[in-house]
Order: structure tokens, then sequence, then C-alpha cells
């Protein structure tokens, strides 16, 4: 299947063009049909799928077949660099149409954007604060809005942000077309989906698993040796474009100043740091300046650089959502990527839940002359520690039947 075979108007057939889409991925195929056609969609598909384009194609269409003055289409997402990315498709795709459109969100001062809205803006991606704050202010109006997006709406929900995605709903137009996405279908997302649409059609891409091109490895080691191992790995079999998750802010950039140290241009992404220092580094890492970006979990949420070689968990992640989100950032569109995960024993993501969501056995590796200690240099005491807390996670797991 092609993108001509969509009644979407010329101007957005060169866009594409211009972007090099070509075929349309699965969540694109079987969404952009029911969107165009003025349905609520609940869309639930894993990262890098390629489901910006699944609602964004079908606004800009929408925009093209009945032009109207006024904020019209509201995208709503959980963080800064995801509304980036968003905002970047938008403009991408839509550049022939001549649409206007806005990204919201903190960090950043409230006077460009709020030039942006009285310019006057047919499409904003915001996340959720900064348009409730623009909104008391009077900034933006919402009494126009035909469609409404919530994208990752999972991370919305685990970032705290459902009263205030509640409140902004409430202030829109109850005629609206809404449409929901999310890697992964939770109690609460549910429960906010049965409120807020109207006879949706579901779409389902092998949600909440990573993505078949993606390859997956752990390497047993221990905490003590953790950064020692990564340096290996970018010197070795890790080279590349590679992105490092770490449990904490401060992890993030202590780990980044020591990559520096070693001579690997590498930089950091933490919730803390000011917008324009986040954004340098994305930028940095998206141009080849870095090799290696250093990230939180909330920080990386919408990292949607082209070509990530590697995912190296250097801290696993606390669940198998956030594992299946972090992994997500390589192997995207069909691109193959890998996954390395640093096991120590105290990490806590059982191998077998790992293994359960990507249906097949993920294997141990040894990087060859790597002195692990503890045994010979092939890691013999780090297999035996590993081994017993394998063993442990194993018993401490809960029956899934």
């Amino acid at each position: 299947m092609k993108f001509e075979e969509f009644p979407f108007h010329p101007r957005i057939l060169s866009g594409l063009q211009s972007a090099r889409y070509v075929s349309p991925t699965p969540i694109q195929a079987q969404a952009i049909p029911e969107v165009l056609a003025g349905r609520d969609l609940i869309g639930v598909a894993q990262t890098g799928t390629g489901k910006t384009a699944a609602f964004v194609l079908p606004i800009l269409q929408r925009l093209a077949e009945r032009p109207g003055p006024g904020l019209r289409a509201l995208v709503l997402a959980p963080t800064r660099e995801l509304a980036e990315q968003i905002h970047g498709v938008v403009q991408t795709l839509g550049r022939d149409l001549g649409v206007r459109s806005v990204a919201l969100y903190g960090g950043v001062r409230k006077g460009p954007q709020r030039a942006a809205l009285r310019g006057g803006v047919e499409i904003a991606v915001a996340c959720p604060g900064r348009l409730l704050d623009l909104h008391r202010e009077r900034a933006v109006r919402l009494s126009a809005v035909e469609v409404v997006v919530l994208d990752e709406a999972d991370r919305m929900c685990d970032m705290g942000f459902l009263p205030e995605v509640r409140r902004i709903l409430a202030l829109l137009p109850a005629g609206r077309q809404t449409l929901f996405f999310s890697a992964t279908m939770p109690p609460e997302v549910r429960r906010l989906a049965a409120g807020i649409l109207r006879d949706p059609v579901t779409v389902e891409v092998d949600p909440a698993t990573p993505a078949k091109n993606i390859a997956h490895a752990f390497y047993p080691t221990t905490e003590g040796r953790k950064r020692d191992l990564l340096v290996a790995l970018l010197r070795g079999p890790a080279r590349g474009r590679v992105l490092v998750f770490t449990r904490t802010k401060a992890r993030a950039q202590l780990l980044a100043s020591f990559l520096v140290e070693q001579g690997f241009p590498a930089a950091a992404i933490e919730g803390d740091m000011p917008q324009a220092e986040r954004q340098a580094a994305l930028d940095g890492f998206r141009t080849g300046k870095y090799a290696v970006l250093v990230a939180t979990d909330v920080a990386a949420r919408g990292i949607d650089v082209a070509d990530i070689t590697h995912v190296v968990n250097f801290d696993m992640p606390e669940s198998l959502d956030a594992y299946t989100h972090r992994v997500g950032r390589t192997g995207r569109l069909s691109k193959t990527g890998e996954a390395l995960s640093l096991a120590a024993p105290t990490d806590r993501l059982p191998r077998r839940w790992v293994e359960r969501a990507v249906g097949k056995p993920v294997e141990s590796r040894f990087l060859p002359g790597f002195p692990y200690g503890g045994g010979s240099g092939q890691g013999a005491g780090v297999r035996s520690s590993q081994r017993r807390a394998d063993a442990d996670l194993r018993a401490s797991e809960p029956a899934h039947g």
C-alpha cells in the first residue's frame, strides 16, 4: 500500500514525498481511514511504529478540506521533547499547506508562545500544565477545537497529569473528535478512555511489546563494574549512536561527565536541566555532535532521533512497560537496533518478564577480555552471582498462570 491510495490533498502528498514517506506503517494503515471518517479512536502501539503521522495526516487533511480560523486541533503530550517532536512532524508534513502550529510547554518564556497564539495557529501541541496556564491568562482559546489527541496517554497517567488532562477536556467542545494513543492500556487509562470517547474504534499493533527488529541481550555485571563495562561496550560492540538510560538525574550527569573524561562525545538530558540545555543536548545527539546521550526515563520521552543503533540500560528500569518504552528508541520504523542491559544482581526487572514480552530467550553476553573480577577473564564470578540473582528473582515473581 502507498500513501497515494489515501484521499489526501495534493499538498499533503507533496509533503509526504519531501519527507520520503512511501508506505504507511501498520498503525498508519489501520488508523488513518478511521480518523478520516471522523471516528473516535484508541490506538495501541509501541514506540517507533509511526503513530505520530497516523493522527497528524488526518488532521492536516481536515484543515485542507475545510479551512477556517482559530485553533482547531489540539495534541496533548506528556513532555516538552515529545511536544517538539510532534510539532516537527506537523511542520514537515504540512509545510506545503501553510498550516500554522505552535508547541506549548513549560521551562521556557511564555512570550513567544503568546505571540504565536496571537498571530493565529490552527494546531497546538501542548503539555497540559503550560496549556492550562495560558488558558487561565486568556492567551489561548479552545472553543473552536474540532479534534483533540492524547498522545502517550499511559505516560501522562504515570506522570500525574490525569487531573490536568480532565480539566482541559472539560474546556473543549462536546462534539469534538477524540483520538487516544497509548503503548499500554492500564486500568486508569481505560477508565479515562471510556469516559471521553464516543463509540471508539480500537486499533492495536503489537501493544506493549518491543519491536521485533530489536535484538536484546543482558550483560551480567556488578554495580561497581558498570561504568568500565559501558566504556568497553562503547569501544567495541556498541559503537554507533547510543542512548544510555540511568535511574536518576544525578547518575545521568555523573555518567555523561565520566564518558567525556574517557574521550567520548557525550551529553546528558534530565528533567532539572533548563530547556535550552536539554534542547542543545538533544540537537547535538541528533546532528552527530554527541555519539552518546545519557538520559532518565522522563527526560527521554519524545526523543525521536533517527538511526539510534543501541539502547543501553545502565540501570535497569522498574517495570516491563518502562523497558519497552526505553528500547523503542532504537529499531524504529523497521530499522534494526540492539537493546543491551547491564544487569547487576541488585537490579529488579526479572529477565523472564523481558523474555515473555519478546517471545524468546534473551542471551547473556560476556565481553571477551573484560576484567570482570571474581574469577576468570570470561566473567566466572559474575556468572555465579547472576545465577543466584536470577534464582532469587524467579522465586519472587508473582504467578502469571
